[in-house]
């Protein structure tokens, strides 16, 4: 686009993955024309690869290299610590710019819905994945490590995330990023058991396979598969034809079922065709009751979980559920509480399901689609989103100056954090972590993030 062209003021509501991608698609699309103000309520920019993957996974998080090409971009502004909601209403953001791309992703957890959820001891994996990742709103939280067996309800790379942490020696998670607090409280763990559970069998676990591999080369933990759980039914071996991430799982988990424990200090079990019914305790949970299961063909032919009648009774005082993230609603913003997304047709908003588009509005990531993919997903996802953007007539803003917003945030007390201010923050973690060995360490204070910068 010409720089004669008008330029486009475009907010764009959450600085993960979805929101980096979605400002990138927008500069390539409206070059010169484009003013991006890329906002996240968090001080630190890169959403999930900063505080939801693994701690010894770095590789995974060389992607933020891309999205500090972003960011150094002069049509791309940063504004951290600033929070839609509170700082920025909807009203504000359609007087001050003329789209909103709403990239907030999904940042709750599913419920299992069961008796006894709630006791002590029983959490989300994304709390406890946040709390070791150093995540400022849940740096307090309480994780009862004082346990000898830990029960993981999902399969999925969330779940072995993890079985990792918990299974790993402090030495070799002091290698990496994780929090200092987190790092403390590990070496205080007393668990010597750590059982993954599926409702399904081996053949439908979702895991990647390199990180389902990894389980079976900890030097902390021996792993163990139950040979009459691998029994994989013709209706099942049918349903993962040509799936080759699927057919891989199943046969590193028929090798696990084949490998001899060799006494390492901590035991690693994956168990399958078992549910939650009912978590049992006084005051802490101190077993889960699960439903034994059978697959059962559906219509579409995929394979559902059906309870045979039977139940066995694990002991636990430590269970982390981990079947999925689900979207929150946004203040003013529609919602469509079935699908726990924001309602959209490619990216466009809609004032309900299947309603009509609402002018201005976009969404991205996962409250565009669900919690699903991985992080490159996210690319295509936003680039569908801003093309729709790109095609469609916006709004047209009273007063679309950024210096307007600026004003405005410091009228409503906030305090921005921009892109020089996280260029020094990533400067300063990254020698704290040389000083140590590891890749960085990780402020989580706010107060203390400003102080870092000054």
């Amino acid at each position: 686009m010409s720089s004669s062209a008008p330029v486009k003021r475009i907010a764009v509501i959450g600085a993960g993955p979805a929101g980096f991608y979605a400002a990138d698609a927008l500069v390539k699309t409206f070059g010169d024309g484009a003013s991006v103000d890329l906002i996240e309520r968090l001080p630190t920019p890169y959403g999930l690869v900063r505080f939801g993957v693994a701690p010894d996974h770095q590789k995974i998080k060389s992607v933020t290299r891309l999205y500090d090409r972003t960011l150094a971009d002069p049509r791309v502004r940063y504004l951290g610590n600033v929070e839609f909601g509170k700082h920025l209403t909807l009203e504000d953001l359609k007087r001050h710019y003329h789209a909103v791309v709403f990239a907030v992703g999904s940042p709750n957890d599913r419920r299992l819905g069961v008796a006894g959820e709630d006791l002590k001891g029983s959490m989300s994996a994304t709390e406890f994945v946040a709390w070791y990742n150093c995540h400022p709103d849940y740096r307090h939280l309480e994780v009862p490590l004082d346990a000898k067996t830990a029960v993981i309800v999902g399969v999925g790379n969330v779940a072995i995330d993890v079985a990792r942490v918990l299974a790993k020696t402090v030495t070799e998670l002091g290698e990496t990023d994780m929090a200092d607090h987190a790092l403390e409280h590990l070496a205080t763990s007393t668990i010597e058991d750590i059982i993954i559970v599926g409702r399904r069998g081996p053949a439908e676990t979702k895991f990647t396979t390199k990180e389902l591999r990894e389980l079976g080369e900890l030097a902390n933990a021996d792993i163990f598969v139950r040979e009459d759980e691998l029994e994989v039914s013709p209706e099942s071996l049918g349903a993962i034809q040509g799936d080759v991430n699927a057919t891989k799982n199943l046969e590193v988990l028929q090798g696990f079922g084949q490998q001899q424990p060799t006494g390492k200090p901590r035991r690693l079990h994956i168990r399958f065709l078992l549910s939650p019914t009912e978590f049992r305790g006084n005051g802490r949970v101190t077993s889960v009751v699960c439903a034994k299961n059978r697959l059962e063909a559906r219509p579409d032919g995929s394979l559902a979980a059906v309870p045979t009648g039977a139940t066995e009774e694990l002991e636990a005082d430590l269970v982390f559920r981990s079947i999925g993230y689900q979207g929150t609603p946004l203040p003013g913003v529609p919602f469509d509480e079935r699908r726990a997304v924001i309602p959209n047709a490619a990216g466009r908003v809609l004032d309900a399901p299947d309603g009509q588009p609402v002018k201005g509005l976009y969404v991205a990531g996962w409250i565009k689609r669900g919690p699903s993919g991985v992080i490159g997903t996210n690319k295509a996802c936003a680039m569908e989103t801003v093309a729709t953007l790109a095609g469609d007539e916006l709004l047209s803003p009273e007063d679309p100056r950024p210096e307007a917003v600026d004003a405005l945030l410091a009228s409503r007390g906030a305090r921005p954090f921009t892109a020089a201010h996280w260029a020094k923050l990533d400067a300063f973690e990254t020698a704290a972590g040389v000083a140590q060995g590891r890749p960085r360490v990780k402020l989580i204070d706010v107060d203390e993030m400003f102080a870092a910068i000054s």
